[in-house]
């Protein structure tokens, strides 16, 4: 049921999400190095793997939905970037025994609290050894604004929530705040965001 949902969304000729990177992941620049290891989860139509791809890393973007990876692949090819795609069920997958340097968790929140821990333990174990977890979600508030995102409060992220989650984990940053975000028309206006930045100990 999820995919063809998600299958649907992704299917018109636009990119529902713009073609554009999250303007968080761009902010977190300087902790990317060409070369590195990176893994973009539920990566969709790919705007955020071509950017990292773009920045020298070598990406794996997943997705469950083969038609928004259809589409990833296509903006790779006019970005000309050379980057990984696998299409997966998230909850599901083992990643092969692979690792990375970085996991890119941009709205992630396709999973209520029953599932979330095994989510947020599936991204865990991707993320090497001093490796890092660059996440952004929506917090509660966002069902005010109606501006995209889950309609689930379940769903939605707290500090506290992120904190006690990752809490062997070495958080470098993790704050709430309302922006403006432009991210097609999947994400387009005031918002209630959380960031985190979060590094796996040796």
């Amino acid at each position: 049921m999820q995919v063809s949902v998600w299958d649907e969304r992704y299917s018109g000729d636009e990119y529902f999400y713009g073609t554009e990177p999250n303007a968080f992941l761009v902010s977190q620049h300087a902790l990317l190095k060409p070369n590195m290891r990176c893994l973009a989860v539920a990566d969709g139509e790919g705007r955020n793997g071509v950017w990292l791809a773009e920045q020298g890393l070598g990406v794996l973007s997943v997705d469950s939905s083969p038609v928004a990876q259809e589409k990833a692949q296509r903006l790779a090819r006019q970005r000309n970037v050379k980057m990984r795609f696998a299409q997966v069920d998230l909850m599901q997958w083992d990643g092969g025994g692979e690792t990375f340097d970085v996991v890119a968790a941009i709205f992630v929140q396709f999973v209520g609290p029953a599932q979330r821990p095994q989510l947020f333990a599936n991204l865990l174990r991707f993320i090497k050894p001093g490796g890092l977890l660059l996440l952004q979600g929506y917090t509660p508030r966002q069902l005010d604004y109606k501006t995209g995102g889950p309609s689930q409060v379940e769903n939605l992220y707290s500090e506290t929530l992120l904190r006690e989650a990752f809490a062997d984990m070495d958080i470098l940053h993790l704050s709430e705040h309302d922006d403006i975000i432009r991210e097609g028309s999947g994400h387009n206006g005031m918002s209630a965001l959380i960031d985190l930045v979060a590094r796996k100990l040796e």
